[in-house]
């Protein structure tokens, strides 16, 4: 296959690159002890609308990590929109003290966090979780780490309190990978969830458009002009390795990894408008998906693979689609507004979210595949680029209300919008990481 390029170069990751993804994707261990726990308890069912949010106190734990881990377990907490803090000031009990539940009903909380903390070479956190209502202990784990990973490991903790109380696994260890610019020069970039720990990964291109994880997070493609070419290339988090592998005339703008596959679409223009296509990364099959009069771009396959979310003006203004995986079958989703672009599907694959414009501003939104249920989720600014979290609880997305384009959160209802990158940072174009 002429576009497979067997000898092109590999850029092997021992430099900047190959630092930062170690650093990133490999020192995130946590060793923890599980010790007997009560029979579960969902104390929170988190897909009814009508739950009420949970009072839970979180004691300060001993030294400047332990005041570090429960300060990012209360914004973990309470960001969920699932939790409200109850404020230390109004504690009768006090850390050292055993667990009362008698000291705690009458100030309205629900459920306690205590620790301890034991600073040596590396870092022992112990923590227990009790239900106030029962006046039992429902989680007992202890915790160790190097100290440099201090909010991992609150994370960490944080996704076993969560998941203690809703039964769901939580996302405040996930990643988000954007674009990042700085006096120009553009580079990939690494986050925790919520803007925390942001590392560049040291690539060097003129432009960088948005990356896509693939379904392990084990990899990553993205797009890059690149002495006058526009390429695709591949971040493999394993093998430490980026490496081109697509590039032909025209503009080459990459979409989503095909689930179970390693293989993902995109649109090329290399043979004039631009349609789209399927890569197989193994072999260097490339097969044309679509063939319309008009600009097919932004693929989107949704969770089970089965059908292409994609952006086409054939009916005269870009439009959001959906199509079979296969090109056939394209029905349009979007009538609302003349231009609608960037979609994205929810892990359910229940709902699609994109950005559109509305009063000459462009706005996330979020749709179901039929078309129904269209809301608009912001209001401020220019809002592009959604990407769900794992659990398709929140969005992350671009946003220039500042000024400034930075990576905003929300939930998936639109509440709680908030920056998360720095305003030196002109960053856009977020994927949140499927683990």
């Amino acid at each position: 296959m002429s576009n497979r390029y067997k000898g092109q170069k590999k850029y092997v990751a021992h430099g900047s690159i190959g630092r930062i993804i170690l650093i990133v994707f490999l020192s995130f261990t946590i060793y923890f002890s599980l010790f007997p726990l009560a029979e579960a308890k969902v104390y929170i069912d988190i897909t009814s609308p009508a739950a009420m949010k949970v009072p839970v106190a979180i004691f300060d734990l001993p030294g400047s990590s332990g005041t570090e881990i429960s300060r990012v377990l209360r914004d973990d907490l309470v960001f969920t929109g699932l939790f409200t803090y109850v404020d230390k000031a109004a504690y009768v009990e006090s850390l050292s003290q055993p667990f009362n539940p008698a000291n705690w009903t009458p100030l309205g909380v629900e459920t306690v966090v205590k620790g301890t903390v034991s600073e040596g070479k590396n870092l022992t956190v112990s923590v227990r979780l009790y239900d106030v209502t029962d006046g039992k202990e429902v989680l007992n784990k202890e915790y160790q780490s190097e100290k440099s990973l201090v909010r991992p490991l609150a994370h960490t903790i944080a996704n076993d309190i969560y998941c203690a109380l809703t039964g769901q696994k939580g996302v405040f260890r996930t990643r988000v990978m954007f674009v990042g610019e700085r006096a120009g020069a553009k580079d990939l970039y690494l986050a925790d969830w919520d803007g925390h720990r942001s590392r560049k990964l040291g690539l060097k291109a003129s432009i960088i458009l948005s990356p896509h994880w693939s379904f392990d997070g084990n990899k990553a493609v993205y797009s890059s002009e690149r002495g006058r070419q526009w390429g695709i290339y591949l971040l493999d988090f394993q093998r430490l390795t980026e490496k081109r592998i697509f590039v032909s005339r025209g503009t080459n703008l990459v979409g989503d990894f095909l689930p179970n596959k390693n293989a993902f679409v995109f649109s090329s223009s290399k043979e004039g408008t631009p349609d789209l296509f399927t890569y197989n990364i193994d072999n260097g099959s490339l097969t044309r998906i679509t063939s319309s009069y008009g600009i097919d771009v932004s693929p989107a396959v949704s969770p089970d693979g089965k059908f292409i979310a994609f952006v086409s003006d054939r009916g005269g203004s870009p439009q959001i689609y959906v199509m079979l995986s296969d090109g056939s079958e394209a029905r349009r989703v979007t009538f609302e507004g003349n231009y609608n672009t960037s979609p994205v599907w929810s892990p359910t694959g229940d709902r699609i979210a994109f950005s559109g414009r509305r009063g000459g501003k462009n706005q996330i939104c979020i749709v179901k595949p039929d078309g129904s249920g269209l809301t608009q989720l912001t209001e401020s600014g220019n809002n592009e680029d959604p990407s769900f979290s794992p659990d398709g609880r929140y969005l992350v997305f671009t946003s220039d209300r500042d000024r400034t384009k930075g990576v905003y959160i929300m939930r998936a209802n639109g509440e709680s919008q908030m920056r998360v990158t720095p305003k030196d940072l002109k960053a856009f174009g977020p994927r949140w990481s499927p683990n």
